[in-house]
């Protein structure tokens, strides 16, 4: 994780990251409904309202799957998702409301599962983590990042 995000969150807890960038996708996503079939393109990549949540979806429960792992002592699994270099014909379908209410129920959930598991760690399991990899809170805010994801759709109203 870069040192910039780790400075620039400093304040916020593992949870606010993670809440709070569920808020700020889902801000956003509030917006594409609008969305003219037109996709994004940023960083050498194709984006849309679907990849987006799906990308802010699968990040969530990549990571999450990784935090349990390693708190039970297991191997983590490697993830075989295709993230942002695939874009599908899914990804390409209009953006409804009815796209929106399933995102809202879909990361509000996860956004509280995370945050069930973060705020039942102590200080020193956040920060000494089991296991490789970042420790618990830099995972947070790593997962924090997912707003880019949102951001290369932008808002549309």
């Amino acid at each position: 994780m870069s040192d910039t995000n780790t400075t620039a969150t400093a304040t916020v807890t593992p949870t606010e990251a993670v809440t709070g960038m569920v808020d700020h996708v889902l801000a956003l996503a509030a917006t594409w409904t609008a969305w003219d079939g037109e996709p994004t393109h940023v960083d050498g990549r194709v984006y849309t309202p679907h990849k987006a949540i799906r990308r802010v979806a699968d990040h969530m429960i990549d990571h999450l799957a990784e935090l349990e792992a390693r708190l039970v002592g297991e191997p983590t699994q490697p993830d075989h998702w295709h993230a942002s270099t695939v874009t599908t014909e899914a990804d390409r379908a209009p953006f409804t409301q009815e796209d929106l209410d399933e995102a809202r129920s879909r990361l509000t959930r996860l956004a509280r599962i995370w945050a069930n598991r973060l705020d039942a760690l102590t200080d020193e399991q956040l920060d000494h983590s089991p296991g490789e990899g970042w420790s618990f809170r830099e995972l947070a805010l790593h997962v924090q990042e997912s707003t880019y994801y949102a951001d290369a759709v932008g808002d549309l109203s």
